[in-house]
């Protein structure tokens, strides 16, 4: 079992906050499906921008199952600390500090994955915010700045002996982005520095890959990222096929329809039926994006702007569906 704090998560397997994407409504099904941990998506340490529409969704999290995690993003460490104990005193029971974010918007404002080529930066933001809270502080990196310069075990230490309860880390340098093969000996060799949980990330999309990573890394557990668009389900099989090494089957497509009918209430229910029939265009990308003619279906749905609209075209299109299984991700 991993423990953070006072919390004993549950499975191995959590998922990776992602802007855009890791709203509440989607942070619900995700847990619903097999996820120990599921972080609020980046929000910014500055609160003079927390009244903001985008800012304010982002700090909902209601009804949530604990522990509630908040994960913020900035680079002075006061306002860090300060950001941190706002968001305790809204519910926050974990806060996660990014310093993983490879967009070009945050490396602008010297924030996220820009902070690890300042390593006495580092220290004082994670001092200042573990200071200024009594829940459990994490940090998300990534294994450096670039391909020269792989400072992630230096970071690790820096954060264990900061009172950081654990770390995930993208197996990636801020400057190759998301391209390129994961660095799991990097990740390995940060899990070797430091007593501290260290979740893995990056490319894992199957369960098989997550029992290979955390072999080989010999990290606590894994965190899933862009797998978990469009299958939201995959934490379940990972944990299971962790504990039993058995395979669990992709859900049948009733099913998936039935969850992604529940998702879409969900997200009009959270934004309002406008704003949300054109989030909801995404996910149904993503849940669409390896049954047959997706394309052309897709091309249709993202032409409705009603819920009622949008969850006639699924019903009927998964109706449609029944001689055609779904394709698994590759492995």
């Amino acid at each position: 079992m991993i423990q953070i704090g006072p919390y004993t998560l549950n499975s191995q397997v959590v998922l990776a906050p992602m802007a855009g994407v890791t709203d509440q409504p989607f942070r619900s099904l995700c847990r619903e499906h097999g996820a120990a941990l599921t972080p609020s998506e980046m929000l910014t340490s500055n609160t003079r921008l927390w009244n903001s529409e985008k800012n304010r969704l982002r700090r909902h999290h209601d009804g949530e199952l604990s522990p509630r995690v908040v994960q913020i993003a900035g680079s002075d460490p006061a306002m860090m600390a300060e950001a941190a104990r706002l968001n305790v005193k809204q519910g926050a029971q974990i806060i996660d500090i990014n310093m993983g974010c490879p967009a070009k918007k945050v490396l602008k404002k010297a924030a996220g994955s820009a902070l690890l080529k300042d390593e006495q930066l580092v220290a004082e933001i994670l001092n200042s915010v573990v200071q200024a809270v009594e829940v459990p502080v994490t940090l998300k990196i990534r294994t450096g700045w670039n391909p020269a310069n792989r400072n992630g075990s230096t970071i690790a230490r820096i954060a264990e002996d900061a009172g950081i309860k654990s770390l995930a880390v993208h197996g990636r340098t801020r400057e190759c982005m998301f391209r390129g093969k994961v660095e799991y000996d990097t990740i390995a060799a940060i899990k070797q520095s430091v007593d501290i949980p260290v979740f893995a990330n990056g490319d894992i999309l199957s369960p098989q890959k997550a029992a290979a990573v955390l072999s080989y890394t010999k990290a606590d557990g894994v965190m899933i990222g862009r797998a978990a668009q469009g299958r939201p389900w995959i934490f379940q099989q990972i944990d299971h096929y962790l504990k039993y090494r058995q395979l669990e089957a992709e859900p049948s497509l009733s099913e998936q329809l039935n969850l992604i009918l529940g998702h879409l209430q969900n997200l009009y229910d959270f934004y309002g039926d406008f704003k949300g029939t054109l989030i909801a265009r995404k996910h149904v990308a993503w849940y669409c994006q390896n049954l047959s003619e997706s394309l052309s279906f897709r091309a249709a749905f993202n032409k409705l702007d009603e819920p009622k609209q949008q969850f006639a075209a699924l019903t009927n299109y998964f109706s449609n569906l029944q001689d055609f299984p779904c394709k698994r991700a590759a492995a």
